[in-house]
């Protein structure tokens, strides 16, 4: 425990000290810790991302909350293996997560919740920014309406966008398991 402990905790607390003039990477490193020490406690193995779909939306999230600053909080129940059709989910579930993270309310945060079971999966990625009218989207603005609702559709899936102006927005995702 002492080794680990020194490896990441205190190294990270000596980073941000360095940083302590920069409130938004100090929240970063504490946030990227956290997750660290909290997936050690509970016994957790190595991450899997290639690999497991729980693990490649648990990553989306982490990347998504590094790039855009707004802090992604991240639950996924269950756990399948990464096909095609999952890469996809995790796509476009990646692609709901930056435009929720660009328009969160004062900077997030966004939400990603999973439900994965017997090759199903169901991802709810919300935020309490401005919202804004789905059917009003300007017919050249691809990423909604190609790289989460086309990429969902060409894969077997669904997307459905709940959304208003003032009323944040929550994008729901869902692909059911292939008939055995």
């Amino acid at each position: 425990m002492a080794a680990h402990v020194h490896d990441s905790v205190l190294q990270t607390l000596a980073l941000m000290q360095k940083r302590a003039g920069d409130p938004d990477e100090v929240a970063k490193l504490a946030r990227r810790q956290e997750r660290e020490l909290r997936s050690w406690l509970a016994g957790e193995g190595p991450s899997r991302p290639s690999e497991r779909l729980a693990d490649a939306l648990r990553a989306a999230a982490i990347d998504v909350e590094e790039s855009q600053g707004a802090p992604v909080e991240a639950v996924v129940v269950g756990d399948a293996p990464l096909d095609e059709r999952m890469e996809a989910l995790v796509a476009a579930a990646r692609e709901a997560l930056t435009n929720a993270a660009k328009f969160a309310a004062d900077g997030g945060p966004v939400r990603l919740y999973a439900e994965i079971e017997d090759g199903s999966a169901r991802v709810w990625v919300d935020d309490r920014g401005p919202g804004f009218d789905p059917d009003a989207i300007p017919k050249d603005r691809r990423g909604v309406r190609e790289s989460i609702i086309g990429r969902m559709e060409r894969f077997g899936g669904r997307a459905e966008i709940r959304s208003e102006p003032g009323g944040g927005t929550e994008i729901e995702l869902s692909i059911e398991g292939e008939e055995r």
